[in-house]
């Protein structure tokens, strides 16, 4: 189960310090066990705290399970980790035999199908899963209108084992804005079986499957760096050391990091996951494909409850057009899900020219539009919040293999853009990847196998067949779209060319002197909003007194470069206000970073036009904490 204590508090970063706590007494009093291991040694040590009955429960919506922190019911046993001590750098360290990073859709299903096989062959394997969000489905956006291909395939039975999956589409349109219009178009995302779901608590529910089958989750724990033995192998990650003061300092409540070790690592990260964009650095994983730069684009989102009267389940509509210009590709999506809520949002390609757009301006824009304002009148605004999502696709995928694991779900790219989904791929890799793993285990193969059945699967043909969508719109919305209508409705994917992508996205930011400023209006606190307010709704929440994970490489670059060149773009393609110029006692403007807004959406990270915002982990349990998303 999730380590948290079962104390009463209203405080997020109590909270992340209490699952600290029970993540070490795990470390310090392993599971007892009537199987063994398959690991030659462990080490049990009695740990008082251990002694006091402390109580954890699942974070999710769906349960508030308590229970003594002991083997987990429903299990007849279940084998501990190897337990032991790193002299070299004062951590703790676990050992398993997979061990997976981020609890997300990829991560779970690979969880969760791993087991599986060890079910169904009578063979006892460990599985680890830690996740850096305060609880599994805190750091989980997306639109999401979801396809169950994938989840048909991992649990068949998940409409009886009540799945938060309840809404099918009931209807799908297709818009071109202008200002002031909306036009109807042939619609081409074929919706017909999908649902409207919220992924936050599709993934809660999933992470009560994985542990139902024996997976240790482990939120609010940040995976801050890669592990590698002698021989440049990954075995593992390493954590954040917890209690550390913005000056360096250790603070009373100080905990060193932990060393999470596998005989397998899976990276489920997300879409530009700091370890994993390591990975594939460190083995050119790029190259040996070879595979083309991923492109990226910033997708923004409120969840709204509007008035019975006006809501319809299941209706799902996307609009290209205003707000945004036509150089610039992006569109916004509004679904109806259930309870009288629904997701309006605005996706904008990062690969933008004008360095005085602003994602969230314009998504403040679109809400005014007259074909969307009256369907938000009277309503109310339940959540917010921002992810990048990856746009490369097919071009874009690196080699997914590594010394010692591989890269699944959106950490390596599977979005399938002009379907505008992603989930069902992501899940489908992690499934592949975890039948890799356990064959590596129990019939002798190699990690490789995992690409090749990749090739082979579903998920490729899928990912090929819509290769050229994406990168058509270099040419601007009017060329984007006649090629995309070519290759849906005529070529239906079968062109005898592919498409290359333009410049990555931070070389695609023009100087401020060949644009003008974008005046865009002040909200009106009924539509639209001011950041504050939004960065409130998102219950994003960092230990203040911390060092800041963002980091400038070089700290002289904002103020004699973006600035005076780019006219400081950092203080508009952020959704939450995390860079602002301000004046210094002699009136010169320098850069102020607010880390503790940051969504973790990553897009400094991609977006800067001299790539000099590193993007780190911070405290685990820090972020966002969706809900509803």
């Amino acid at each position: 189960m999730h380590r948290f204590l079962s104390i009463s508090t209203k405080s997020n970063s109590l909270r992340i310090h209490h699952s600290s706590l029970s993540l070490y007494t795990h470390l310090s009093n392993p599971f007892n066990s009537a199987n063994g291991s398959s690991y030659a040694h462990h080490h049990f040590y009695q740990n008082p705290t251990s002694q006091f009955g402390f109580h954890r429960f699942f974070s999710s919506g769906y349960s508030s399970l308590t229970r003594f922190y002991t083997k987990p019911t429903g299990f007849s046993s279940m084998k501990p980790p190897f337990r032991s001590f790193s002299s070299e750098t004062d951590r703790e360290s676990m050992e398993y035999d997979v061990l997976i990073v981020g609890a997300g859709p990829a991560g779970l299903s690979a969880a969760i199908r791993f087991k599986q096989l060890c079910r169904e062959n009578n063979v006892d394997l460990s599985v680890c899963v830690v996740e850096k969000g305060p609880e599994v489905g805190a750091h989980i956006l997306s639109g999401n209108v979801f396809e169950p291909r994938a989840l048909d395939e991992l649990l068949p039975h998940w409409k009886q084992e009540e799945a938060p999956i309840s809404v099918p589409v009931s209807s799908d349109k297709f818009w071109y804005l202008t200002k002031d219009r909306a036009v109807s178009l042939p619609s081409p995302f074929h919706n017909r079986g999908n649902y409207v779901i919220s992924l936050s608590q599709l993934v809660r529910w999933m992470g009560m499957k994985a542990e139902e089958l024996g997976v240790e989750i482990y939120p609010g724990f940040s995976a801050s760096e890669v592990l590698y033995n002698t021989n440049n192998k990954v075995i593992g990650i390493g954590t954040n050391d917890m209690g550390i003061a913005k000056d360096g300092s250790k603070k009373d409540t100080f905990q060193h990091g932990v060393e999470l070790r596998g005989r397998l690592t899976l990276l489920a990260e997300g879409c530009r996951g700091s370890l994993s964009e390591k990975i594939i650095k460190n083995y050119k994983l790029r190259e040996l494909r070879p595979a083309q730069h991923q492109t990226y684009a910033l997708g923004i989102k409120e969840v709204w409850e509007i008035d019975e009267s006006k809501h319809k389940p299941g209706v799902v509509l996307h609009t290209v057009g205003w707000p945004l210009d036509h150089k610039t590709y992006g569109g916004s999506f509004l679904y109806h899900m259930k309870d009288r809520q629904i997701a309006v949002g605005l996706v904008v390609a990062l690969n933008y020219h004008n360095p005085f757009l602003n994602p969230y301006e314009e998504f403040q824009k679109l809400k005014h539009h007259p074909a969307i304002k009256p369907l938000l009148e009277g309503g109310t605004v339940l959540q917010y919040g921002a992810r990048t999502l990856n746009e490369g696709g097919f071009q874009s995928i690196p080699y997914p293999v590594f010394p010692g694991g591989a890269i699944i779900g959106c950490s390596a790219g599977f979005l399938n853009v002009p379907k505008i989904k992603g989930t069902h791929t992501a899940m489908k890799s992690g499934m592949l990847a975890a039948e890799a793993a356990f064959g590596v285990f129990n019939k002798g193969l190699n990690m490789e196998t995992y690409w090749d059945t990749l090739q082979n699967s579903w998920v490729w043909k899928e990912l090929h067949k819509a290769r050229n969508y994406r990168p058509a719109f270099e040419y601007g919305l009017v060329p984007g779209m006649a090629i995309s209508a070519l290759e849906h409705y005529i070529l239906k994917g079968r062109s005898p060319f592919t498409l290359k992508h333009g410049k990555p996205d931070h070389e695609a930011t023009e100087v401020a002197r060949l644009h003008s400023p974008i005046q865009y209006p002040k909200p009106d606190g009924v539509f639209s909003f001011d950041v504050p307010t939004s960065l409130h709704r998102s219950n994003t929440n960092h230990e203040h007194d911390q060092p800041a994970h963002l980091c400038l490489r070089d700290p002289k670059i904002p103020e004699l470069v973006n600035l005076p060149e780019y006219a400081g773009p950092e203080s508009r393609y952020c959704p939450a206000r995390v860079y602002e110029y301000v004046p210094d006692e002699k009136s010169r403007l320098k850069l102020q970073i607010n880390a503790q807004n940051c969504l973790h959406c990553k897009a400094c990270d991609i977006k800067d036009p001299k790539q000099n915002i590193e993007w780190t982990v911070p405290e685990g349990g820090g972020g966002p904490g969706y809900s509803v998303m």
